[in-house]
């Protein structure tokens, strides 16, 4: 059987990240979606926020899993799982280099897991987490992130929002 693992903080998911996903099914018989949990991040959703959100926008998907993962690599985590294969994205020429190095310490720790490449179409090319959140705020931002992450993802960035706009008040 040929299991791949997906991972990532997913804070939150992207279309990007859902193309990703739609990708990866095809290619392999297994696929685990892993919310990598780093302490050392400061991530808006919690853990079950995101492992919820994942799980609304792949519930469609019968050949794949979300969990969590924490405190160790992700090689570890694969081999630990029996996955054979790491998926990761490449939008940018520095999203290649700090990829090309993971994947070499990776196959230095495990030679049997190999890591597959995935470059999105170009309308995801510039879509990440981190530029969802910053587009949040200014006026019309609702219909400007509409179009980067899932819906079930956009109402709770714009409950998020909302929450933390009556907090200020």
């Amino acid at each position: 059987m040929k299991r791949a693992v997906y991972a990532g903080s997913f804070d939150p998911v992207t279309n990007g990240h859902l193309w990703m996903i739609r990708e990866a099914v095809e290619l392999f018989d297994e696929l685990v979606v892993a919310i990598g949990v780093n302490p050392d991040k400061r991530c808006t959703f919690s853990v079950d926020e995101r492992l919820e959100m994942l799980r609304a926008v792949t519930r469609g998907f019968s050949k794949l899993k979300v969990v969590v993962f924490e405190n160790q690599f992700l090689v570890n985590y694969a081999q630990s799982i029996g996955a054979n294969y790491i998926i990761r994205g490449i939008r940018t020429a520095s999203d290649y280099e700090y990829e090309r190095t993971m994947r070499y310490i990776n196959s230095d720790l495990h030679t049997d897991i190999t890591t597959i490449f995935l470059l999105p179409p170009r309308e995801y090319a510039e879509v990440s987490s981190t530029m969802v959140k910053g587009l949040m705020g200014p006026q019309g931002w609702e219909q400007i992130i509409r179009h980067y992450v899932p819906e079930p993802v956009y109402r709770k960035l714009v409950n998020y929002y909302q929450q933390q706009v009556l907090q200020l008040d």
